[in-house]
């Protein structure tokens, strides 16, 4: 995973002109559970194809030019390990902080899954 490349992938668009206003999610494995239990790391599985359904759906919303996500699915992941850049660019911040947290809220309780390593 490489949040530069994604970035520019985003300031590639051809519309980045339109754009005001550029957030960037890095999730990152933390050493607790929502629970508090202790986490050694963690696995992510990840269904492409409502990811997909999902960003087309909102780079559609107004205003926004683009959105990008890149998720670590490809191993085992430890504490402070990034899991997942999400990118929305968008003109207004009313709009991409809006689409930034929706995108984000659906993916991750649509989209992926995963399994905590607890410690003991």
């Amino acid at each position: 995973m490489d949040s530069k490349k994604l970035m520019a992938a985003v300031k590639s668009h051809p519309d980045f002109d339109h754009a005001g206003m550029v957030l960037l999610h890095n999730g990152v494995v933390r050493s607790t559970s929502r629970d508090g239990r202790k986490v050694t790391g963690l696995k992510i599985k990840v269904d492409y194809r409502k990811l997909e359904n999902i960003v087309n759906t909102q780079k559609a919303l107004p205003g926004i030019v683009d959105i990008r996500v890149e998720i670590d699915d490809t191993r085992d992941l430890k504490v402070g390990d990034d899991v997942m850049y999400l990118i929305v660019a968008g003109d207004i911040r009313e709009n991409v902080i809006h689409v930034l947290k929706e995108t984000l809220d659906l993916i991750k309780t649509t989209v992926t899954t995963k399994t905590e390593y607890f410690v003991g």
